[in-house]
This record gives structure tokens, C-alpha cells and sequence, in this order.
């Protein structure tokens, strides 16, 4: 929960200010989620006029999907889309300067390097187009295996890039610098980047959020302020990246 709403809120500070013009004048704008998984950042989208295009290889998560989107009014119901694919195979269904903006989240992990992946991504972008990729921060993981008093975990962490998340998965993670290198050579230069949890990081999965509203409030306030402020956003458990695309 943490993760989706600190990502909605920076994804939706970045679009205001990017695309101040166009939604002025009433524009929807055009989403490539690929990798939408269970649909939340999709449907958010969606909620605020723009029309979504989600894209996921794996059945069970469209279904996912498809189940967040049927609670949903009819009107947000019609701006979304979902297909079933690979994020690297989009420019075999969509021009180049398709969307406007493309969301890479939680995807990078799965691949052995990022710059194919968001190469294809970019391709399909418009011309001052927003690319936001949300990835595994690599320069936490020495700092989390050390926290947790495993120090073979934390040695290893300062060169290796390898995980296993919490569903038991062998994943990788990337580091912000040659993310942000990997932008500029694909034409889509950093605008902004943040952290994303900073301080619940730890907290066992499926740990419940807090049910006092007030104090909910609290912690995502923390958890944002800290994703935008040194040094705090360098050990986030990830990393929130948004590009433009050049013209």
C-alpha cells in the first residue's frame, strides 16, 4: 500500500507540472502501463481522465486487473485497456510517439539488464513524453542485510546486484547512477527521481497498514518527505525514476 501510494503521488506531482498546458485545456493523456499487474496505478490513471493502455504477460495478473477495473464506474472503466504482453514487444503493436507517458514499475527486476527493455519503452514515446521506471534500489541492499545483523549479506551486497524477494524470487536490482546514464542514451534524460519506502522497508510482507487514519497519515508523510530528501531517498528499498522524452 505504501509503495502504490507514495508512487501515485510522485507520478501525479510529475504530471501536473510536465503537462500543465495540455491539462488546462481539458487533454487526456495517452498511458502505456506495462507491467500494470493488479491495476492500481492504471485505474488511478484512469480516475484522472487519462486513457490507459495496461500490459502484462501473466494471465493472473490481467485477471487481477480486470477484477480492480469491474469495481470502477463505467466512465473509468472506458479509458482503460489490457493486453496481454511483453513490455519489450510493444513496438509490435504501437507506432513510435504512441503515449505520452509509459510506466516501467517493478519490471527491470525480472531481466538481466535494463537498456532493452526501456529502449523499446522509449521508442513508443511521444516527443516530450514522460518515462517513469520504478525499480530495486541496489544501494540499499548492503544497508538492509546489515540492519538485519547479516553481515555475509551485507559484504556481498557491495558488488552484487541479486535479491530474493519476499514471494522467494531470485530478482535483481539496479543502481541510480547507470539508470540515469541509461536514459540519457535512449533520448529520455532524468527530470526527477525519488525514494520509495524509506522506513517500512523492513516491515514483514503483508505487514497491515495502520488502521488509525492519523496515524496512516503520518507515516506515508514521512515515507514521502524522506523519498524526495538526502540522504534519506539513497537507501530507499526502491528507486522512482522519471525521464523526458527529448523532441
Amino acid at each position: 500500500m505504501v509503495r502504490q501510494e507514495l508512487v501515485s503521488r510522485q507520478l501525479a506531482e510529475q504530471i501536473s507540472e510536465h503537462f500543465a498546458d495540455r491539462l488546462a485545456e481539458g487533454h487526456a493523456l495517452r498511458v502505456l502501463d506495462a507491467g500494470c499487474g493488479q491495476g492500481t496505478q492504471a485505474v488511478r490513471l484512469a480516475r484522472s481522465g487519462h486513457l490507459v493502455t495496461g500490459m502484462d504477460p501473466d494471465p493472473a495478473m490481467l485477471g487481477a486487473a480486470q477484477h480492480t477495473l469491474s469495481g470502477e464506474p463505467p466512465m473509468v472503466q472506458g479509458k482503460v485497456t489490457l493486453l496481454t504482453g511483453q513490455g519489450g514487444d510493444c513496438g509490435r503493436w504501437f507506432g513510435p510517439g504512441s503515449f505520452d507517458i509509459v510506466l516501467c514499475h517493478g519490471m527491470l527486476m525480472y531481466l538481466p539488464e535494463p537498456g532493452p527493455l526501456l529502449a523499446s519503452l522509449a521508442r513508443v514515446l511521444a516527443p516530450g513524453g514522460m518515462l517513469s521506471v520504478l525499480a530495486v534500489n541496489g544501494d540499499a541492499l548492503a544497508m538492509r542485510a546489515g540492519r538485519a545483523g547479516d553481515w555475509a549479506g551485507a559484504l556481498a551486497s557491495f558488488d552484487d546486484s541479486y535479491v530474493v524477494n519476499p514471494l522467494g524470487v531470485h530478482t535483481r536490482a539496479d543502481r541510480l547512477d547507470p539508470l540515469i546514464r541509461t536514459l540519457a542514451e535512449l533520448s529520455a534524460p532524468l527530470r526527477r527521481w525519488y525514494g520509495v519506502r524509506v522506513f517500512t522497508d523492513e516491515a514483514p510482507e503483508g505487514t497491515p497498514a495502520p488502521s488509525d487514519p492519523g496515524e496512516l497519515s503520518r507515516l506515508l508523510a514521512a515515507e514521502e518527505r524522506a523519498g524526495r530528501t538526502d540522504p534519506y531517498r539513497k537507501v530507499a528499498a526502491l528507486l522512482h525514476l522519471v525521464g523526458t522524452r527529448r523532441g
